[in-house]
Parts: structure tokens; sequence; C-alpha cells
């Protein structure tokens, strides 16, 4: 596997780590009930849980642009030491953006988040030439 791809894999698994602290924070705001019912009355999300919900959603919209970048890397064979280090610094970024969010610090958050689409962009054009 090339560490683009190993990247890619350990983004993925940082989504799935994002999803169960969301999951935990949002039933300690809402309680186990409503977190078992249909949900058909929504609540919006304050503090921690709204935070790490709304990381979350940022995440899978990044991760999407990261995975056809690292597949398009990878599978067109434009592979270097260029792009395993966006790949690395995507990733680095994404797990600091978790805590960045949820104890607001600002401005790091945002500057924090460029970094993502910034090293995905790199990998995009390197796929490209």
């Amino acid at each position: 596997m090339t560490p683009e791809l190993t990247a890619l894999a350990l983004a993925a698994l940082l989504q799935i780590g994002q999803m169960a602290l969301f999951s935990v924070l949002a039933q300690k705001q809402v309680g186990r009930d409503y977190a078992a019912s249909p949900r058909d009355a929504p609540r919006t999300l304050t503090g921690h849980a709204g935070r790490a919900q709304r990381a979350m959603n940022n995440h899978f919209e990044g991760l999407l642009l990261f995975a056809i970048a690292t597949l398009l890397v990878t599978y067109t064979d434009k592979t270097s030491a260029i792009t395993v280090l966006c790949a690395l610094i995507y990733l680095i970024a994404r797990v600091l953006y978790v805590p960045a969010y949820l104890f607001a610090w600002t401005p790091w958050r945002s500057l924090i988040w460029a970094i993502g689409p910034l090293a995905t962009t790199i990998l995009l054009i390197a796929a490209l030439f």
C-alpha cells in the first residue's frame, strides 16, 4: 500500500472516531431516550456536541475530495515525495482540527482547516501533471 493510501485509511478511521465522539457527546446532551427515538422532533445540539457534529460533517466533506485526490495520484502512478508529504499534512491537519473545533481555538481552527484543502489541491494537481 502506498503511503498516500495509508493516510487515506487513517483519515477514514479518524472519521469513524469522530462519529463515535459525536454520538457520545450528543447522547449526553439529548438523553438516551431521545437518541434511541426516531427523532421526529429535531433538536439543535450546542456546545461540544454541536461542535463535534460540525467537525464530523466538515471531515465528511474534506474526506471525499482527499479520497479522490489520493486515488488519482495512486492509480495514475504520480506518487512522489511531495504527494506523500501532502497526504501526511492533510492527515495531521484533520487530527488537529478536531480539538481545534471542540475547544474553539480561534483563529487557529480556520488556519488548521485551510491546510487540508491546500494539501488536497496539491495532490490533485500532482495527479494531472
